[in-house]
């Protein structure tokens, strides 16, 4: 598989531990930065790398980690196309890919440790996508909403 990784400077050792560690596993990994963890970077950035890759199709997954996780989810959800999961425990990350039909791993760097990770990684990346009533609820996640319209639940 082609994964898209990025980060911000508080989870760069985590995704050069999952870099070196994908690598092991056969993939073919893109590291979009940061190129180290000695300075302040904005996750933002990062997220946009790791999202236009997978967007575009140059990479069937993406792997974003921050701090928390929280930062990244946020700017990864923002772009279309992009269903980004921040996910602790491996069957978070299965259920993620299954039901949700997550593209984009999200991991906190300062609450994990890298074995859990690998973990999370592998589960994420062994899962595929589930039709029936997921792949409808998924598509809902497409539609623009409309934000002068009301409806009743």
């Amino acid at each position: 598989m082609k994964i898209a990784i990025g980060s911000d400077h508080a989870a760069y050792e985590l995704k050069s531990y999952l870099v070196s560690d994908l690598e092991k596993k056969g993939h073919t990994v893109y590291d979009l930065g940061p190129e180290s963890g000695t300075y302040s970077v904005d996750y933002p950035d990062f997220s946009e790398k790791v999202c236009g890759l997978v967007t575009n199709g140059e990479a069937d997954f993406g792997i974003l980690l921050c701090g928390t996780g929280i930062g990244m989810s946020i700017a990864a959800n923002k772009h279309r196309g992009i269903r980004a999961a921040l996910c602790f425990f491996p069957e978070m990350a299965e259920l993620a890919r299954r039901h949700n039909h997550a593209n984009v791993l999200v991991l906190g760097g300062r609450l994990i440790g890298s074995e859990l990770a690998s973990w999370i990684v592998d589960a994420f990346l062994s899962s595929s996508e589930e039709g029936g009533r997921h792949k409808k609820r998924v598509e809902k996640l497409e539609i623009e909403v409309d934000e002068n319209r009301v409806t009743d639940s």
